[in-house]
């Protein structure tokens, strides 16, 4: 994946930059901003109300950044099981993970929970909390085969760009993602790119264009209805 440097975004947070690909891995107008806009206010907040069981796939792990912000979800909705797979083919070092603020700028609670979701085992279910049920597969989307008997309330789609990794974004993942997806739920993406949204509507989404976060005029919702 080429080298990978820690860098800080203009909310004070920090993320990561892959100089092979020249991309940043969260939007440089604010990393955290970022996720509490796209995948906790605009997935989750939109899928969770009268629900006790939560099911969520996360295409692009990263920094953990989107776990923590769900960990923080089931602290505050202590009457809703939240049950995370995210899938990161190349999971960060423990150095890289070190230079990482995300503790500092969110509540103590958070600290050693963070330290937990990077440290536990990966292919095993983990109980990060009695209510926050972690699966970490070190896979990517391509080879990944979501259980048969169950499927997902969201997809947090939050893979590099698809001018970086085309292959992420292909029709073949997009129709695994659909078929993975259960009757209203929904997939949610910072991304807003026009071919992006026809590919959706290709595979079966109702798809609505989004105000986006800060920096991004938009992004895309995709509902099974």
């Amino acid at each position: 994946m080429g080298k990978i440097k820690v860098i800080e975004t203009s909310d004070g947070s920090s993320s990561l930059y892959n100089e092979a690909l020249n991309e940043t891995y969260h939007s440089s107008h604010g990393a955290l901003t970022e996720s509490r806009y796209v995948f906790v206010q605009s997935g989750w907040d939109a899928i969770r109300e009268g629900k006790s069981d939560v099911s969520i796939l996360e295409v692009g792990m990263g920094t953990g950044l989107n776990v923590i912000l769900m960990v923080e979800q089931a602290l505050k909705y202590p009457d809703v099981t939240i049950r995370m797979t995210t899938l990161e083919p190349y999971p960060l070092t423990p150095e890289l993970l070190e230079e990482l603020n995300y503790t500092s700028l969110l509540t103590n609670e958070l600290t050693p929970y963070f330290e937990q979701i990077h440290s536990c085992n990966w292919e095993e279910e983990v109980a990060i909390l009695s209510n926050f049920i972690l699966t970490k597969k070190k896979e990517t989307l391509e080879t990944f085969t979501a259980p048969k008997s169950s499927g997902f309330d969201v997809i947090f789609f939050d893979a590099f760009a698809p001018n970086k990794q085309p292959e992420v974004w292909s029709m073949d993942n997009l129709e695994k993602c659909f078929s993975a997806t259960i009757d209203q739920g929904i997939f949610v993406t910072y991304c807003a790119k026009g071919q992006l949204r026809r590919d959706l509507v290709s595979v079966g989404y109702k798809v609505e264009r989004y105000p986006g976060p800060p920096g991004k005029r938009e992004m895309l919702r995709g509902w099974k209805k």
